[in-house]
């Protein structure tokens, strides 16, 4: 009887308001961990600007339309967010540990995982003594500003954490006999630091296996889920068969550069870019011209097309498929081009702050989550961009207010249609309502 009552209890409790409420809950700890990783990732970055930056990614589309509704987007983003934060702090089990949650949330997380663990391998295996000197100059900037009583907007809580990151970074508890053995300089290139990491794994294989063992338990026990489930895929497998949609990695990369389009759709953005290419030509002609070919042949032969996505008229992607992709033969071969710029303007972007193991590993993760998904659907590019984003070092508010200005315009847009624009379907009974 009394298991009764609680379970009538529990319902009562559990209406859609309280559910939706959780979401919400949730968005507001994934913008505390955005400000966390971001102070973290540059701690030379004013707390005023960080929670500019925070507020701004709060308002991202796909983020903050469905903090509103009962899916499973913000919660895979904040555990997504959180095993990150954890690893760039070195506490690797509760990475691990707040992996396999995200996992449970999200099967495709396991991916994220696997991403966060590469990339805390990269940071303890390629020392960056760079990194030292540029945070020591600029503590010594400060304390000189300080003493000039010159304005700067750098707090005294940011040379708080300038100190702290400065500190973690020279006692390191991962360390080599030789610093020669695995320091590389920040123009190293990709097979240098292959080398350097493969190097220093060997000489480091049982601290990194001890401090790793987390991740590699979760992904044991994720290898034996898939062969009980028979699939990556709870629910209704038929529907999302693991597909070769090569098309799909080409409108991630558009959808994100128009998501920063005050960087990487800025004049000076396409001039460094064109510089960059100029100065190593023929070399960098000719990785444009291969990225170009690969472009076409994945847009004409793996450019699939779901039911749903043409079948259900509540999502933008029905609308982009058939108003642009679909509305000549020659579309999809038109927009090539700027989905091969978006791609390079991110790399370049990545490419100034991270290393290129860093940048390739992050784009084999995000090919790896979005081309098996034979759906185009943008909720999936969410962690990818905020990953892309986050490691993007906008300094200007300027673009930062664009950004701002340009999501609060397309989520009032969104909003309106949601709330007052409600239509039927005539093979289904019922309000149907358009989200993204």
């Amino acid at each position: 009887m009394s298991i009764v009552q609680a379970a009538s209890s529990f319902s009562e409790v559990c209406t859609t308001a309280i559910l939706r409420s959780v979401n919400g809950v949730l968005a507001v700890l994934c913008s505390i961990l955005v400000y966390e990783i971001i102070t973290l990732l540059r701690p030379t970055l004013s707390e005023g600007k960080a929670t500019i930056c925070a507020v701004v990614l709060a308002l991202y589309p796909l983020h903050w339309f469905f903090t509103f509704l009962y899916y499973t987007d913000v919660a895979s983003l904040t555990a997504v967010l959180a095993m990150y934060l954890a690893c760039l702090k070195k506490s690797y089990w509760l990475s691990a540990v707040l992996g396999a949650l995200a996992v449970v949330i999200r099967q495709t997380n396991i991916v994220w995982m696997l991403f966060v663990a590469c990339t805390g391998v990269i940071n303890i295996t390629l020392v960056r003594p760079r990194d030292n000197v540029e945070v020591n100059d600029t503590n010594t900037a400060i304390r000189k500003s300080n003493r000039s009583t010159s304005n700067d907007d750098v707090t005294s809580g940011s040379n708080l954490r300038q100190r702290k990151f400065s500190n973690s970074l020279g006692t390191d508890k991962h360390s080599m006999p030789s610093a020669s053995l695995v320091s590389t300089n920040h123009s190293s290139g990709l097979l240098d630091e292959v080398k350097v990491i493969f190097l220093a794994l060997w000489h480091m294989k049982w601290e990194l296996l001890v401090s790793f063992s987390p991740f590699l338990m979760v992904f044991v026990a994720f290898l034996a889920f898939i062969r009980w489930n028979g699939s990556v895929v709870l629910g209704a497998k038929e529907a999302h068969t693991v597909s070769p949609h090569f098309a799909q990695i080409m409108y991630f990369g558009l959808v994100s550069a128009l998501a920063v389009a005050p960087l990487h759709c800025s004049k000076g953005q396409v001039v460094d870019l064109f510089r960059s290419f100029w100065k190593r030509r023929p070399i960098s002609f000719f990785q444009v011209f291969v990225a170009v070919i690969a472009g076409v042949f994945s847009v004409h032969f793996f450019s699939l097309v779901h039911p749903y996505l043409i079948a259900d008229n509540r999502h933008y992607p029905f609308y982009l498929w058939r108003k642009v992709i679909n509305a000549h033969w020659s579309m999809k071969y038109l927009l090539v081009p700027l989905y091969v710029y978006s791609w390079f303007s991110i790399f370049s972007t990545l490419g100034k702050v991270q290393r290129k193991i860093w940048v390739l590993a992050f784009f084999l993760a995000t090919a790896a989550v979005l081309v098996p998904a034979p759906l185009i659907e943008f909720r999936y590019y969410t962690i990818p961009f905020y990953f892309i984003i986050l490691h993007s070092h906008i300094n200007d508010y300027q673009s930062w207010l664009l950004m701002g200005l340009l999501y609060l315009a397309i989520n009032v847009f969104t909003m309106m249609i949601f709330l007052f624009r409600p239509f039927h379907w005539d093979h289904e009974p019922g309000i149907q309502r358009f989200i993204w």
